[in-house]
């Protein structure tokens, strides 16, 4: 019997003259799946710049405002919040800092082609770990912009004068590619990119002034390149959503008592009332007490059950909204598979 754990917030949501609606939390799969062997990976950056593409990139440096060694280290603290993230995964038994490793990337704001996998194997042998997660791309971008307004200003003597304020505003986009590599399979098990922006302001009596306000956005960089590096560790845990289910609560006087008691969270007993009329003579009747079968079993994680119940309303009973159902609990049992397949 497969089961994936649900949980029912509330129902209450009138959406016709017979059904409420049901809210649940799902559990699902992680975005990405690693091999159950994965137990020591490595964390490597590959990011920085060849020698041929060096010049190139202290160009784009120049013309897009950015500070010096910005992108150097806004990829170690990428580096840095994965491997941190990786290590809070139970899954692993160690996580390994690769930073030893001398990678540089090609091209320049292009995601580079993957590792060869003699390379992979070899740095896997050397360093005794079983997968690379690589920082394949990392660069950032800035605009700035300045203005002024009129403004009231103290001097020093306490006199308050009018005044042009200057006001400078940067935006830096902050641009990271990664990929998993997996040599015992020969997989690249994700590929995965990621923009996220910081705003900095500063205001003084002139630009000079002005701009020395947002001279500390390196350190915003860094934090939100930290960030990126833990969310991106994040796409190997289950997520949990908020899902809608429609329940049939109009049929006979059962459906209204069952009604009250699912609105007071008494679900199971509000089962056994709607199991009752799933031997109703009214083909209606049945059929929505046998929908309303699928809804329980789904509530109490047990989706095969749920399953048998949806097909058999649409199947014998003709409820056009047990069809829809039962697609949603197939796929949710193809997740629970991938689940299973996602634990270590």
């Amino acid at each position: 019997m497969r089961k994936i754990l649900y949980l029912a917030f509330t129902a209450g949501l009138l959406v016709s003259c017979k059904t409420n609606q049901l809210y649940l939390n799902v559990i699902e799969p992680a975005p990405v799946t690693l091999s159950k062997s994965v137990k020591t990976p490595g964390v490597i950056n590959r990011s920085m710049p060849t020698d041929e593409t060096k010049g190139l990139d202290v160009i784009e440096k120049i013309l897009s405002l950015e500070g010096a060694d910005l992108d150097k280290d806004g990829a170690q603290q990428c580096v840095l919040g994965l491997a941190d993230e990786l290590l809070n995964n139970h899954r692993f038994d160690a996580v390994k800092d690769l930073s030893q490793v001398d990678f540089r990337t090609p091209k320049i704001a292009a995601f580079p082609e993957p590792l060869k996998w003699e390379i992979v194997d070899m740095i896997c042998k050397e360093n005794n770990v079983d997968a690379i997660f690589s920082l394949e791309y990392y660069d950032t971008d800035a605009r700035i912009n300045y203005s002024t307004r009129k403004a009231d200003v103290k001097t020093p003597i306490g006199i308050v004068v009018p005044a042009l304020e200057h006001l400078a505003n940067m935006e830096t986009i902050v641009k990271t590619g990664w990929r998993i590599y997996e040599p015992a399979d020969r997989v690249i098990s994700d590929e995965f990119q990621h923009v996220q922006s910081v705003v900095y302001s500063g205001r003084g009596i002139n630009p000079v002034a002005a701009v020395e306000g947002i001279i500390k956005r390196k350190e915003a960089v860094k934090e939100v390149s930290n960030l990126a590096g833990h969310g991106y560790a994040m796409r190997l845990l289950p997520v949990e959503i908020r899902v809608v289910r429609d329940y049939f609560v109009k049929g006979t006087n059962n459906f209204k008592i069952a009604k009250r008691k699912a609105r007071l969270g008494k679900w199971d007993e509000a089962g056994l009332l709607w199991e009752k009329e799933t031997q109703n003579p009214r083909m209606k009747v049945a059929g929505r007490a046998c929908y309303n079968m699928g809804i329980i079993n789904e509530i109490n994680g047990d989706v095969d059950a749920a399953l048998g119940w949806a097909q058999k309303a649409y199947e014998d009973y003709n409820i056009k909204l047990a069809l829809r159902y039962s697609r949603i609990l197939e796929n949710r049992i193809f997740e629970c598979e991938i689940l299973n397949q996602q634990q270590p």
